[in-house]
């Protein structure tokens, strides 16, 4: 059985002291559930972030690594680093590292296997462009992104493996995304796995949902087949909407 994931992505957004917090307010309203409840501070709150919750159910996660395990790479980070300090799981792909970083499917794809190779759990994330909607173009463009930085993978290693589906044009644009479109692409993303694998694996991979979750629309989006949980932005850094929506799965 795939699990259910409410992961929340704080970007470069909370200070130590705000970050401290919201941790606080997280850990003393966190709701009772069976879901994986994960938050992603930034870098220089992790360290703290994951003695802060060493009592609570809350994981500490991270936005991003790089794909060597040492060297000259001034201002990055390895697995061993966050390995060190208690982290196991790491966003891959999102949206913003691919745009304003110019970070390729070549790229994700050797931070994939790095990942992998140290055992870390890897939350996968992807997804079209507003232009790749409106032309037709989406399901191809998230077939790519899926086959280039993940289907060289051997079958076991899909155990480490978390999607989030990101519909980039739904996100800031004015642009909605409906509940029928994310379970549409989900099913199609699982259809896609299982043509390239087999079914099992498409069955119990997590697929997270990250286009614009709030209070609102959580529910009737979990309640979808296809979608196990959400990568959450903005409405991860207030505690009360962040609980909200981990009520709704």
């Amino acid at each position: 059985m795939r699990s259910k994931i409410v992961a929340g992505n704080w970007k470069m957004n909370k200070n130590l002291e705000e970050t401290e917090a919201l941790l606080t307010a997280l850990s003393a309203k966190l709701p009772d559930t069976q879901a994986e409840v994960m938050v992603a501070p930034t870098y220089v709150n992790l360290n703290t972030s994951v003695r802060h919750l060493e009592s609570s159910t809350i994981q500490v996660i991270a936005q991003n690594m790089h794909f060597a395990e040492n060297g000259a790479y001034t201002g990055e980070i390895s697995a061993d680093m966050l390995l060190h300090i208690g982290i196991d799981t790491v966003i891959i792909g999102h949206s913003e590292r691919r745009a304003y970083f110019g970070e390729t499917d070549e790229i994700l794809a050797k931070k994939v296997t790095a990942a992998l190779a140290k055992n870390m759990r890897v939350m996968f994330c992807f997804g079209e462009e507003l232009e790749d909607r409106k032309s037709g173009n989406h399901f191809a463009v998230v077939e790519s992104q899926l086959k280039n930085a993940l289907f060289s993978l051997d079958a076991g290693s899909w155990s480490k493996i978390i999607l989030a589906y990101e519909p980039v044009w739904a996100i800031g644009t004015g642009e909605t995304a409906s509940p029928e479109q994310a379970q549409e692409m989900h099913a199609f993303i699982r259809k896609t796995i299982a043509g390239a694998f087999d079914a099992g694996i498409a069955e119990n991979v997590t697929i997270l949902y990250g286009g614009s979750v709030k209070p609102a629309n959580a529910e009737e989006i979990f309640s979808k087949p296809d979608v196990d949980g959400g990568l959450i932005g903005g409405a991860s850094l207030n505690a009360d909407d962040f609980v909200a929506i981990i009520k709704a799965i």
